[in-house]
C-alpha cells in the first residue's frame, strides 16, 4: 500500500515538474495529426486513385485472410517500436538530438492523421471504422509511451545542455541517466503490449469491418 502511494507521489511530482514539456509535445503531436489530415486534401486525383488501388488490393488480401502470421507481425511491430524508442534514447544522450526527437513525434502524428484522413476520405463511415480498429488499439498505448520517452529524452538533453553551457560541474549526471534508461526499459514493456494488440487483435477487427456490408 505504501509502495503504491509512493509511486503515485513520484508520478504526480514528475508530471507537475514536466507539465509544460508534456503539453508542448502533446500539442506538437496533435498538430502533426491535423497536418497529416490536411495533406490528404492536397493530394492530386491521380495520387488518390493510386493509393485507393493499393488500398483495395490490401483489403482484398485481408478479406481472403492473407495476413502474415500473428507471431511475424508481433515481431515486426515490436522490433519497430524498439528501434524507434532506442533512437529516442540515443538522441536524448546528445544535445543535437533535441530537435530530431521533436521531428520524430511530429512525423508520427502526420502518419496517424494521414492514415485516418485518407481512409475517411475514401470510404466515409466504413473508413472511420477501419481507422479506428486498425490504429486505435495499439496507439492508445504506443502514443502515450512515445510522448513519455520523448519528454524524458528532451529533459535529459536539456540537462546536458545546462551542464555544458552553464558549467554546472557539481550536478551528477549518472542518477538522471539511470532513471532515463529505466524509464525507456519500462516503456518497452508497454510497447510490447501495443505490439500484441497490433498483431493479435487488430487483424481480426480489420477483417470483420472489411467483410461487413
Amino acid at each position: 500500500m505504501n509502495r503504491s502511494r509512493q509511486l503515485k507521489q513520484i508520478i504526480s511530482a514528475h508530471l507537475s515538474d514536466h507539465l509544460s514539456l508534456y503539453t508542448f509535445i502533446a500539442v506538437l503531436f496533435l498538430m502533426g495529426i491535423v497536418f497529416g489530415a490536411i495533406i490528404v486534401n492536397s493530394l492530386s486525383l491521380t495520387q488518390k486513385e493510386d493509393l485507393a488501388i493499393y488500398l483495395s488490393r490490401f483489403f482484398g488480401q485481408v478479406s481472403d485472410g492473407q495476413f502474415a502470421t500473428a507471431s511475424e507481425m508481433f515481431q515486426q511491430s515490436f522490433t519497430h517500436y524498439v528501434k524507434y524508442i532506442g533512437l529516442m534514447w540515443i538522441l536524448g544522450l546528445t544535445i543535437i538530438g533535441l530537435p530530431i526527437v521533436l521531428i520524430m513525434l511530429f512525423l508520427k502524428g502526420i502518419v496517424v492523421g494521414f492514415t485516418v484522413g485518407f481512409l475517411v476520405n475514401q470510404m466515409s463511415w466504413k473508413g472511420f471504422l477501419l481507422a479506428f480498429v486498425s490504429i486505435f488499439p495499439q496507439n492508445i498505448l504506443a502514443v502515450p509511451a512515445m510522448i513519455v520517452v520523448g519528454t524524458a529524452s528532451l529533459t535529459f538533453s536539456l540537462r546536458l545542455m545546462r551542464q555544458l553551457f552553464m558549467k554546472r560541474r557539481t550536478e551528477l549526471i549518472l542518477p538522471p541517466f539511470m532513471r532515463f534508461s529505466a524509464l525507456v526499459i519500462c516503456t518497452l514493456g508497454v510497447l510490447c503490449i501495443a505490439a500484441w494488440f497490433e498483431a493479435y487483435l487488430s487483424p481480426g477487427l480489420i477483417k470483420a469491418v472489411v467483410d461487413f456490408n
